[in-house]
C-alpha cells in the first residue's frame, strides 16, 4: 500500500477484526437461541454488550492515553483470540452454557473498546496528517466488506456446518490481527503511546485518578469550538439516524412489503454506498475542503429521509438507503480525521471516548424516540423527523466552522 507498511498492518489487523465482527452478527444471536429458548435472554445479550461498552468508553479512552497503543491492539486481539477458542473447545466437547456466552460477550466488548479507541489513536502515527482522509477511507471500506458482505454468510455457512466452527474461526482471526498488530513499527521516531508532554508544561502528561484525566479530554472537546461542535452535532445526527432505523425492518415489511430476504437486499444496497462514500470522501474533501464536504454530506442525509419519508417502491428505497449511507461515511470519515488532526497525541484517547459517548447517547435516546413516534404517529414519520434533524445539523455547520481553522485552511 502507498499509505506505507506501518498502515498496511494496521489496515491488515482491522480488516481481520472487522471479519470476526461479521462473524458475530450472525453467530452470537444464533448460539443464543442454540443454548436458550427464553427470549429475555437472547434479547438482553445485544443489551447487555451495548450497555458495558457505554460503560467502559471513558475509562478505556484513558488507559489508551496512558499505555502504549501499540502494546493495547495486540494484546487485546491476542485476549479475544484465546477467549474464543476457548470458548469453542468448551462447545466441542458438550460445555454449552448461556451465561458462558454472556461472559464472553461482555469481555469482548470491552476490549473491542479498548482496541477500537487504540486504532483511531494510533493512526496518525503511521501515515502523515495529508492521508488520513484515504487512510480512514481504506479502513472503512474494508470494515463495510467484512461486516455487511463477507462475514455474516459466512458466519451462517460455518453455524450449518457445528456451532462451534465459526467461534473457533473468529478467535483465529483475532490472533491473525494479534500478530499483526504486534508489527507495528517501534522506531524511526514514532511514539505509538500518547506524547511525551511539553517542555515547561506542568500538568500535561501528568497521571491523576481516573476521573481526572477523563474530565482533563471532556474539558477540551468541550473548550474547542470546531471539534465540540462537530460532537454535539454527531450526537444529534446519530439520534436522527436512530429515530427510522430503529424500526426500519417493520418499514421495509410493513411498507414496501419486503420479506426476510427482501429486506436482507436492502441492507446489502445501502452498503454498496457507503462503499461509494469510502473511496470518495478523500478526492472530495481534497477538492472542497471538510466545511463544505461535511455540509454536503449532511444536507444529502436530510434529503435521502424525506425521500424515504415519501417512497413506497424498495428499488427507491435501496438508492435512497445507499445514499443515506454514502453520506454516513464521508461524515465519519471526515470527522475522525479531524479529530486525528487537531487532538493533542497524549489527549487523543479520551477525546475520542467523550465524542463517542456522546454519540452512542444520542443512539440510545434515538431508538428509544424511534419507538415513540412509530407507535404513536406512523412508521414513515420517523423518516421525516429524521430529515428534519439533519436538516438542523447541517444549519449549524457554518457555525461551527466559522473562524475555525481546519487542517487544510478550509471553512
Amino acid at each position: 500500500m502507498a499509505l506505507g507498511r506501518g498502515f498496511a498492518r494496521l489496515w491488515a489487523g482491522n480488516a481481520l477484526g472487522n471479519l470476526s465482527d461479521g462473524l458475530a452478527f450472525v453467530v452470537i444471536p444464533l448460539l443464543a437461541v442454540a443454548l436458550t429458548t427464553d427470549p429475555l435472554l437472547v434479547a438482553g445479550l445485544p443489551a447487555a454488550y451495548s450497555a458495558v461498552r457505554l460503560l467502559t468508553v471513558v475509562p478505556v479512552g484513558v488507559l489508551v492515553d496512558r499505555w502504549d497503543r501499540r502494546v493495547i491492539l495486540w494484546s487485546t486481539n491476542l485476549l479475544r483470540g484465546v477467549l474464543l477458542v476457548g470458548f469453542a473447545a468448551a462447545l466441542s466437547v458438550g460445555v454449552e452454557s448461556i451465561t458462558a456466552l454472556y461472559a464472553v460477550y461482555v469481555a469482548l466488548g470491552v476490549l473491542e473498546s479498548a482496541a477500537d479507541n487504540a486504532a483511531l489513536s494510533v493512526l496518525p502515527s503511521l501515515v502523515p496528517d495529508a492521508q488520513l482522509d484515504r487512510a480512514n477511507g481504506r479502513i472503512s471500506a474494508a470494515q463495510l466488506i467484512a461486516d455487511e458482505f463477507v462475514g455474516p454468510p459466512l458466519g451462517g455457512l460455518l453455524f450449518a456446518v457445528t456451532m462451534a466452527l465459526p467461534v473457533y474461526a473468529m478467535g483465529g482471526l483475532h490472533l491473525g490481527a494479534a500478530a499483526f498488530f504486534l508489527a507495528l513499527p517501534r522506531s524511526g521516531g514514532v511514539r505509538l503511546g500518547g506524547e511525551e508532554p511539553a517542555e515547561g508544561d506542568a500538568t500535561a502528561g501528568q497521571q491523576g485518578s481516573l476521573v481526572a484525566e477523563a474530565v482533563e479530554g471532556a474539558r477540551w472537546l468541550r473548550r474547542h469550538r470546531l471539534l465540540g461542535g462537530l460532537t454535539a452535532v454527531g450526537a444529534v445526527a446519530n439520534l436522527a439516524y436512530m429515530v427510522p432505523f430503529s424500526v426500519l425492518v417493520l418499514w421495509a415489511r410493513e411498507v414496501l412489503g419486503l420479506g426476510a430476504t427482501g429486506y436482507g437486499v436492502l441492507l446489502a444496497a445501502s452498503a454498496l454506498g457507503g462503499l461509494v462514500g469510502s473511496f470518495t470522501a478523500a478526492p472530495v474533501r481534497e477538492r472542497v475542503g471538510y466545511g463544505p464536504t461535511i455540509l454536503g454530506a449532511l444536507l444529502l442525509g436530510s434529503a435521502t429521509m424525506v425521500g424515504l419519508w415519501l417512497t413506497t417502491s424498495p428499488w427507491s428505497a435501496g438508492l435512497l438507503l445507499a445514499a443515506y449511507i454514502l453520506h454516513a461515511v464521508v461524515w465519519g470519515i471526515c470527522v475522525a480525521t479531524l479529530r486525528q488532526r487537531l487532538v493533542p497525541d497524549r489527549l487523543r484517547g479520551r477525546v475520542n471516548a467523550s465524542a463517542r459517548l456522546l454519540a452512542m447517547v444520542g443512539l440510545t435516546v434515538g431508538a428509544l424516540l424511534g419507538g415513540v413516534i412509530a407507535s404513536v404517529w406512523s412508521l414513515e414519520i420517523t423518516f421525516l423527523v429524521s430529515g428534519a434533524l439533519f436538516a438542523g445539523c447541517a444549519a449549524v455547520i457554518p457555525w461551527v466552522f466559522r473562524g475555525a481553522e481546519p487542517p487544510d485552511g478550509a471553512s
